[in-house]
């Protein structure tokens, strides 16, 4: 499977929408008598990656969904270029660990999905057939999710939620059910696609690994055994251009530092 990306563009249309600033304020959730998080304080640049790491648990699937409007804060609030989030947010596109097609639909229908409102026919043919090149699966633009692999289907989910072009991307561990290589891959099919067409982007994932290859900046939330909730416990920024160098030394000692934050003996990794 390739994950070449071609020269076809996505962002030459005035309908592209800026990376937006995202920023939490203060954000704490809470479901009855559980807080799941508190005092979440975040800002998140134009076109950067911000990689969630955390303990399941933790809270970082809600922290998303709170920035997508998905789910309100019991405190605090979510801003997106300075206009407060208040229900699902058309600035804003979510990918899930689930492809989520619809079996019935090829791929090409399937990324048709996400387009926004308004656009003519020749302007959708023009845009999926920009996004199919840019996930390199032009020549299975009619196959049915059946008949392609668990990667190709993540690829087309991918496409489908930068369809509208949106000035935030939230990504809910979008590569767990993969196997080791494909995951590979799509991670550096990630970083291509953002260079084609930059959107800011919030990924949660499990992988250490994953987070030090794409992410401008980690944060790891983490819990106090005194105090409710799941906090920022650390946020740093990952040196060096992307794509980096998976063999790196500096990344090593950062990937022990990340596996020590999550409770991991780093000496057993």
């Amino acid at each position: 499977m390739t994950t070449a990306v071609a020269s076809g563009s996505v962002t030459s249309a005035s309908s592209a929408l800026p990376a937006a600033r995202v920023r939490f304020e203060g954000v704490g959730r809470t479901f009855g008598t559980h807080t799941v998080l508190q005092d979440i304080d975040l800002t998140v640049a134009p076109g950067e990656l911000v990689a969630i790491l955390g303990a399941s648990g933790s809270g970082k699937s809600t922290l998303l969904r709170i920035a997508g409007g998905l789910d309100s804060a019991s405190e605090g609030r979510v801003l997106i270029d300075d206009e407060p989030v208040t229900g699902i947010d058309p600035r804003v596109a979510v990918g899930f660990q689930e492809p989520r097609l619809l079996p019935w639909r090829s791929v090409a229908e399937n990324i048709a999905l996400g387009l926004p409102r308004g656009l003519s026919r020749p302007e959708q043919s023009e845009r999926i057939a920009a996004l199919l090149s840019l996930i390199g699966l032009t020549d299975f633009a009619d196959h049915r999710p059946r008949q392609i692999s668990g990667g190709m289907a993540q690829r087309t989910s991918l496409a489908r939620a930068l369809a509208r072009r949106p000035g935030v991307l939230l990504l809910d561990e979008p590569f767990g059910a993969l196997d080791a290589l494909t995951r590979l891959r799509m991670q550096d099919l990630l970083l291509s696609v953002l260079g084609e067409a930059p959107t800011t982007t919030l990924l949660v994932t499990h992988d250490v690994d994953e987070a030090l290859q794409v992410a401008d900046r980690i944060i790891v939330l983490g819990t106090d055994p005194d105090r409710p909730g799941a906090r920022i416990q650390q946020l740093l920024t990952v040196p060096g251009d992307r794509p980096r160098d998976r063999g790196s030394a500096q990344l090593a000692e950062m990937r022990a530092d990340l596996l020590g934050a999550l409770g991991i003996d780093r000496h057993a990794h």
